[in-house]
């Protein structure tokens, strides 16, 4: 049997605790979804927290003495647990028990290396190696592929599509890898080259210290971006639990992971020299609602405790509107028993079997006038009350009655709403015209000077102003009309809601009235067909009983047990709410983003950033999701601050030291983030060294670099800052940070494949 068929059961990687189910090929070669466990963090006192150090070693203790599990190759043998440096030796049984990934225990994730494989199937790939917790320069000329690395890397994170323009990167590259590393694991993401517009195929190993880039000919899928997530989730210590949105809320609920952290981590050439927004991909639709919704729970403000309250919270309220919807249809069918009630009990009047029918009977006065008629005999020879052609006459005449009845009521509303609307446009501008006369109140008639002279350029009026006096008594009447046309505002409302009474009185009576007629010239057909008085009466009769029956089936303690039912969800909504409005996730994250601002405010002065100096505070602003600077007498948030040195210079500061804060605190973030161009304010495309600055140019774009040196170097290798820009210093620390000089012929697609291509 070939191996490519034992390619089942659970993926060992070489040395590592971690364990991936591999499910076996399909026919097309390809490898199904490889579904990631994810355990719940540690509960210790209503807080997730990390596992404890003892605790972590105990359940590595117990994954590595994990027996029944076989490695058989065709090439290396029996020799588990001994692994194979073979990629493609992955026959395996099934090992017992499940893979563990330690959820809640947060580890810096780093990159190490990306590299682009051939469409060929060439095996030397073209690698960029990162140096993890430091400083990464990748510098060079203008169209070498630098901003090309930054959505290859979001690519291989699990994005569906890759947002590459069409040129050699798209024409050469097969196979896009990225190699990271989370705790003392590492994870190889691969990611084909889509062959449409997007693809969730994604190759995912998994393995220790060792695991390094494989060669071309061993790419291949086994993994769906879903998967890749999962995992990196997992391993992140993102707790698994689903975002619901606040009852009424317009958005769709999702659940969180590495595919929201990650928009903290990149930020393009687009996007940090923009005002108008602060993270990678914010203007994108719905993708700032989304930041919005997740940043509490990434800063630590929220958690799946709020969550879970707020998932229950909004599931109540749907249960309650649709309890709500079923007392709203039972109020309509007893609305509609009613007037078929009252329909019957006009045909037994017609008929002869009862004498009168109150106008507007309750349900339970025509049931019992129904029953009376039920279970009466009458004389077959007694002649009905009312002839049948008299009746029918009488309800049309009764229903051209209510018609015009309620024509007049309408008519009479909006004469009145007309007058509504003309009354609020006069009382507006009596005040209008009584605010401009009040400031005049404040002179005295000793500050009069002569009323025929402009007290401007002294010169005779033809026409005399008027004089204090007469603007103080002209003050005084507005004031009269406002008081007498604001006096009349209660008894409009009384009339209105009388006339909207009046009117849903008459539409009842409408309905009953057409019941009536449909009841009477339903019967009609029937009766035509009788010819003795008898009979009719026992038509009516049946019909009666066939009514009385039906609405007696339904539960009388229906409507009333809707309504209790809703009144307790209303009781746990409440309650709910309480726990919510308690949780107060609001205050939580505002202190939190309080917190990173003491280190944006020092920064931004350091790197004499506009308005910095002057600002008591510079800070992220949760709502705009934007760099506000706080002063004494107003906010400016950074729509209003110009110069695009200005804006890198706030996005700068705001995502050092939001990372300096998540790594700090240790939260479920990749602690990694790239920058891609923060110096093009000085270097626009025509320019490609640095002899074209002014002086103080060349100082902001060191001080820049020398900002993300030092912060570097206080979060002790924690860190890892990835720059892909143009400059080039010739300082001894900013040429240790340069990981590849795409200058001279180099750039990210090698000359090769360009002329092989």
């Amino acid at each position: 049997m070939s191996a490519r068929r034992w390619l089942a059961g659970w993926l060992i990687i070489r040395s590592s605790a971690r364990v991936i189910p591999a499910p076996r090929r399909l026919a097309n070669g390809l490898h199904p979804r490889v579904p990631a466990v994810r355990r719940p963090a540690q509960r210790v006192d209503g807080a997730f927290q990390r596992p404890r150090s003892d605790q972590t070693a105990q359940a590595s203790q117990r994954e590595q003495s994990w027996s029944g599990a076989r490695r058989l190759h065709t090439r290396c043998g029996p020799r588990w647990p001994l692994a194979c440096s073979d990629i493609a030796c992955y026959r395996i049984r099934p090992a017992r028990g499940p893979p563990l990934a330690l959820q809640g225990s947060h580890l810096s994730m780093h990159l190490l290396a990306l590299a682009l494989y051939h469409r060929d199937g060439r095996q030397a790939p073209r690698t960029i190696t990162f140096k993890p917790g430091a400083l990464n320069i990748l510098t060079g000329e203008s169209e070498t592929g630098k901003s090309a690395v930054l959505d290859i890397i979001e690519y291989c994170l699990g994005r569906q599509h890759i947002s590459l323009p069409e040129g050699v990167i798209t024409q050469t590259v097969g196979w896009y890898a990225l190699l990271v590393q989370i705790g003392s694991t590492r994870l190889l993401l691969g990611r084909p080259r889509p062959a449409g517009a997007s693809t969730n195929k994604a190759m995912l190993i998994i393995g220790d210290h060792t695991l390094e880039l494989p060669a071309g000919d061993r790419m291949r899928a086994n993994a769906d971006t879903d998967a890749l997530r999962a995992e990196l989730s997992a391993r992140l210590g993102i707790d698994d639990f689903r975002f619901e949105p606040p009852a009424g809320a317009e958005r769709y609920a999702f659940n969180v992971s590495i595919a929201q952290a990650v928009y903290m981590c990149l930020q393009k050439q687009t996007e940090i020299a923009n005002q108008q927004l602060l993270f990678h991909r914010q203007s994108e639709p719905g993708m700032a609602q989304m930041m919005k919704d997740t940043l509490p729970y990434f800063l630590g403000a929220a958690g799946p405790e709020q969550a879970a309250r707020q998932r229950q919270l909004a599931e109540a309220t749907r249960a309650l509107r649709r309890v709500q919807r079923q007392i709203d249809e039972s109020q309509r069918d007893n609305e509609s028993a009613n007037a078929a009630l009252h329909g019957l009990a006009r045909l037994a009047q017609e008929a002869g079997m009862v004498q009168g029918v109150p106008e507007r009977a309750s349900a339970a006065e025509l049931s019992v006038l129904l029953r009376e008629a039920a279970d009466t005999v009458v004389d077959p020879s007694a002649p009905p009350v009312f002839g049948e052609d008299g009746m029918q006459e009488r309800l049309a005449a009764e229903r051209q009655a209510l018609r015009e009845q309620l024509h007049d009521l309408n008519e009479a509303g909006a004469l009145l709403d007309s007058w509504q609307q003309e009354s609020q446009a006069f009382t507006g501008e009596l005040h209008t015209q009584l605010g401009r006369l009040t400031s005049l109140q404040l002179l005295s008639p000793e500050d009069a000077g002569a009323p025929e002279v402009c007290p401007l350029c002294n010169q005779a009026l033809e026409e005399p102003d008027p004089d204090i006096e007469q603007l103080n008594d002209l003050t005084r009447r507005l004031q009269y009309e406002l008081t007498d046309a604001e006096a009349l505002q209660p008894s409009r409302t009384r009339h209105r809601q009388e006339l909207n009474e009046q009117v849903a009185d008459v539409r009842r009576r409408l309905q009953a009235n057409a019941s009536a007629l449909q009841a009477l010239q339903a019967s009609n057909r029937r009766l035509r067909e009788i010819n003795d008085q008898h009979a009719r009466q026992a038509h009516v009769q049946g019909r009666i009983l066939q009514e009385l029956q039906r609405t007696t089936s339904q539960s009388a303690d229906e409507s009333g047990s809707l309504r209790r039912q809703a009144a307790r969800m209303q009781e746990r909504i409440a309650e709910l709410q309480e726990l919510v409005d308690a949780d107060d996730v609001r205050a939580e994250t505002e202190s939190r983003l309080s917190r990173i601002a003491l280190d944006m405010t020092d920064w931004a002065r350091e790197l004499d950033l506009e308005h910095a100096d002057e600002a008591e505070e510079v800070r992220i602003s949760l709502s705009l999701l934007n760099v506000v600077l706080r002063t004494e007498i107003s906010r400016i948030p950074l729509t209003r601050i110009g110069s695009a040195k200005n804006w890198i210079g706030y996005h700068l500061v705001a995502h050092l030291a939001l990372h300096t804060y998540l790594l700090k605190h240790q939260r479920p973030v990749p602690h990694f983030i790239m920058f891609d161009q923060p110096t093009q304010a000085f270097f626009p495309e025509e320019v490609h060294d640095v002899g074209a600055l002014t002086d103080a140019d060349w100082e902001a774009v060191r001080s820049y670099f020398t900002l993300m040196r030092d912060v570097v170097n206080r979060n002790g290798q924690g860190l890892q800052i990835i720059v892909c820009d143009h400059v080039n210093l010739r300082d001894d620390w900013f040429r240790d940070a340069v990981i590849e000089n795409w200058r001279q012929g180099k750039a990210l697609i090698p000359t090769d494949w360009i002329t092989e291509a």
